[in-house]
């Protein structure tokens, strides 16, 4: 990965966030503090600030006939891996706020994706694309 991002965001509750992005999601945790813990998603370093809050999507946006959470953050997958996240999900009865489907069918922006909030109501989405060429396809 030749450069991989960082994002901090809030949590109100370090050991659901650890047991979300940890245990459900699979990410490996970097260092931490009695405030904030570093994790690994797919190679980008994220990390949960303790807030003592939890956090909602402050506006909506429509696309592809779906109401979209606005902040969100996430990942775009290989097909194989978003499929083995959406299994992974469902199998753990995950509430989604917009199920896994593929999006701008037979559009060059065609992409498989996904919508979740973790335990502090912040919104992640997951995508993928047949083919990586086409992410930024018009």
């Amino acid at each position: 990965m030749s450069n991989p991002f960082h994002l901090a965001f809030p949590v109100h509750d370090l050991d659901a966030a650890r047991a979300f992005y940890g245990g459900l999601l699979g990410c490996r945790e970097g260092r931490s503090a009695d405030h904030w813990i570093d994790f690994d998603l797919y190679g980008h370093q994220i990390v949960a600030h303790l807030s003592g809050q939890r956090s909602r999507a402050v506006a909506e946006s429509e696309v592809d006939g779906h109401r979209v959470p606005v902040p969100h953050f996430g990942v775009i997958l290989s097909m194989d891996e978003w499929r083995r996240l959406a299994e992974r999900l469902r199998a753990a009865d995950v509430t989604f706020v917009i199920e896994p489907y593929v999006r701008f069918e037979g559009q060059p922006g065609e992409q498989a994706t996904l919508f979740i909030l973790d335990p502090s109501g912040n919104a992640l989405e997951f995508k993928a694309f047949a083919d990586f060429d086409r992410i930024f396809a018009r």
